[in-house]
């Protein structure tokens, strides 16, 4: 099986071009078998690239542990350059389907090549039934909290510590926390406490965020089914989102994550976020299967 190995900032996948090779057999245990960084190719999970009914091409993610996900951000920048450096739809405007809808990206082309894309990654999902999570946002002076509005500022105790996280989900489930400096603490010491808690029922991706000033902060995040990356593109998205609905940022910011840099405008007129950032391709092989 030939594959391509890929990354938007850090945000490492095996992809695989199903227009060309056959769909391989038992998904779950090839994607664990791939992403093994010591016994594998190595990467954050594993990614198929299918032709597609109703778009130009179609993905297909699955986690390092095997675990199927509606949508990876840094992923799909990777796919729309890949669909379009290896001649499968060569269009500067792609629409790719995923498991949360049909996304539309315009790309940068350098020399022939991608080098940048923009996504516009949708409407963000609010209602704490759909994210899902049980939690609510903290309800004031005693009152009940609206079990439709926003869980922004909603209480969460994670190992002892009461935080207060906001809940939003970009076609997969976040959690964000603000801190006040970012640590391995927060993110190693918590990401999968929360990544498990029970308030999330789809498990969640989890979020720390250090405000620079409210056009820039630096975040770190624990991806549910792969552990702590070099950054997600939904999770930039989502906090982009939970800081404006907590007042802290505007509604354009600049996020630093581990791997690199994303630009993210939550658009007031179309409610629609958007996130530009880079996509590189790495290298090629063979798998044996």
């Amino acid at each position: 099986m030939r594959f391509t190995k890929m990354h938007g900032i850090g945000n490492d996948y095996v992809y695989v071009d199903c227009f060309n090779e056959q769909v391989p057999q038992n998904l779950p245990e090839l994607a664990r078998r791939i992403s093994d960084r010591h016994f594998g190719v190595g990467g954050d999970g594993l990614i198929l690239i299918h032709p597609s009914d109703v778009a130009d091409a179609r993905m297909q993610m699955l986690n390092a542990d095997g675990s199927e996900s509606e949508m990876c951000g840094n992923g799909i920048r990777c796919v729309a350059k890949y669909v379009y450096d290896h001649g499968l739809a060569k269009k500067q405007q792609l629409h790719i389907e995923t498991g949360a809808g049909i996304l539309s990206l315009d790309l940068e082309i350098v020399d022939g090549l991608v080098r940048q894309v923009t996504v516009d990654m949708g409407e963000p999902i609010l209602e704490p039934n759909l994210v899902p999570t049980t939690l609510r946002a903290d309800a004031a002076d005693g009152q009940d909290a609206d079990q439709s509005a926003p869980a922004v500022n909603a209480p969460l105790s994670v190992e002892g510590k009461d935080l207060a996280v906001s809940c939003v989900s970009m076609g997969n489930p976040h959690c964000i926390t603000y801190v006040e400096r970012l640590g391995d603490n927060w993110v190693l010491g918590l990401g999968s406490k929360i990544e498990h808690n029970p308030h999330f029922p789809n498990r969640v991706n989890a979020e720390f965020v250090e405000i620079i000033s409210r056009k820039e902060i630096r975040m770190r995040v624990w991806e549910r089914g792969s552990g702590e990356t070099l950054a997600c593109g939904t999770g930039a998205c989502a906090v982009c989102v939970a800081g404006v609905l907590t007042g802290r940022t505007n509604r354009e910011i600049l996020a630093h994550l581990p791997g690199g840099d994303l630009r993210l405008k939550w658009c007031e007129d179309t409610n629609h976020v958007f996130m530009t950032g880079p996509a590189e391709e790495v290298f090629s092989g063979d798998w044996p299967c």
